[in-house]
């Protein structure tokens, strides 16, 4: 396995020697299928696993196996060191001013949930409004349409524009005394499109919202400062950022915590019981009732650990001359159609091609060894916007190559052909 070098030994991008390397660290990339090499390009839904972090997992399994927090005994201990100190890699990672405001949950839409049902129960009532934006995942949809109809309060939805950036005079517009809550993504997995946050979380912070941030597809792909965005919430899980299934983050600003109640109740949570009162735990074990998932907590951290030896700011530079390289191939192409033009982009390319239904793309594409998302990928509403029932989606990781890219752009000729 390759051994990757800290970022500030290292000039800001990647090279191709280096890609080379850091793929043989990816033990599925060596597979074939339907006898060509395998490219994948669905990195948006999910990254794949490196060595090290498969191996973390069979570690702890095979000599720490225990539970966290409970126990006196020797591999309880051991478990309980790790877990906590991948809590704090994840609070380095994101510079959270104390690893007491990291939550571990199931993923980016339990944290969410975490939120929806705590906080919002607690805090937003008849009347109130929370803003969304129009190309939210479903998972920062939902459940603030559910408290709304829960709550009596107002949905309000920050438009798009025809190139996929959020109309910024339009959410200005949206934001009141009433509003309470706003939810944004930080990148939209449908559109590749990196929001303006920071400037956005200011302007709800002025009429007194709090603002959530769904961080699940930039977290893997660039330096994530949750100081410096000041944002009150930020979600992100575990299997996009090359760690294990299963595993999430919610970040919280510790005021936010303290004031909130229990999501769940149960064993972990609570400073003490008694058939008179409960006293619940201080955060963050007041919002991780029972046992963890410790194995994927562990691996976690070695997944962090991985990616910041190579350098987020390096794989973010890197993917974006890898977007650039795909979107000028692609563009080359009459018959394909961009979904997502705006000028600030992360690395997702979704498109159609003239009379093929993106399902059929993903299909041919998946003969020709490309392995890419179709559908609307859980975000109907931005489907709906741009006048498409799906899109393909090729999504791309520092593992992935310019070669790859090439790849793609031939198994779109294929497509074409066979439906010209």
């Amino acid at each position: 396995m390759s051994q990757p070098v800290l970022e500030e030994t290292r000039n800001l991008s990647l090279s191709a020697d280096e890609v080379l390397k850091l793929r043989a660290d990816f033990p599925v990339l060596r597979q074939q299928v339907y006898g060509k090499p395998l490219v994948y390009l669905d990195n948006a839904a999910t990254t794949q696993k490196p060595q090290v972090v498969i191996d973390r997992i069979t570690d702890y399994y095979s000599h720490e196996n225990g539970t966290v927090r409970r126990g006196v005994y020797k591999l309880s201990e051991q478990s309980t060191l790790a877990f906590d100190e991948s809590r704090r890699k994840v609070a380095r990672l994101l510079n959270a001013p104390s690893a007491a405001e990291v939550i571990f949950t199931r993923g980016t839409t339990e944290a969410i949930n975490l939120v929806a049902s705590s906080y919002g129960r607690a805090f937003i009532g008849a009347g109130d409004e929370i803003i969304v934006s129009a190309i939210e995942h479903h998972a920062n949809i939902v459940p603030w349409q559910q408290l709304c109809l829960e709550k009596g309060a107002i949905l309000k939805v920050i438009p798009v524009n025809d190139d996929g950036e959020l109309i910024q005079d339009a959410y200005e517009a949206l934001l009141s005394e009433r509003t309470r809550l706003v939810a944004i993504g930080h990148v939209s997995n449908a559109l590749g499109t990196i929001n303006p946050v920071k400037a956005m979380i200011e302007k709800a912070h002025a009429v007194g919202a709090v603002v959530l941030v769904d961080g699940a597809q930039s977290t893997p792909h660039m330096q994530v400062d949750v100081q410096e965005l000041d944002c009150d919430f930020f979600a992100f899980s575990g299997h996009k950022l090359y760690g294990p299934t299963g595993i999430g983050v919610l970040y919280g600003k510790m005021k936010q915590l303290e004031a909130m109640p229990p999501y769940q109740c149960g064993g972990d949570m609570i400073h003490s019981v008694s058939f008179e009162k409960t006293v619940f735990a201080k955060p963050p074990a007041k919002f991780e009732a029972g046992t963890p998932a410790i194995a994927e907590v562990i691996a976690l951290g070695s997944a962090i650990d991985y990616l910041q030896a190579i350098g987020l700011g390096r794989i973010g530079a890197y993917e974006h001359e890898l977007l650039q390289y795909a979107t000028e191939r692609i563009s080359e192409i009459p018959e394909v159609r961009l979904i997502g033009t705006a000028n600030e982009k992360a690395g997702i390319l979704s498109f159609t091609i003239k009379g093929a239904h993106p399902h059929d793309i993903g299909t041919i594409l998946d003969r020709e060894g490309i392995a890419v998302r179709a559908g609307h990928h859980c975000a109907q509403p931005v489907m709906e916007r741009f006048h498409v029932p799906a899109t393909a989606r090729a999504s791309f990781s520092f593992y992935n190559t310019r070669e790859d890219v090439d790849a793609l752009i031939r198994a779109i000729h294929v497509v074409i052909q066979l439906f010209s």
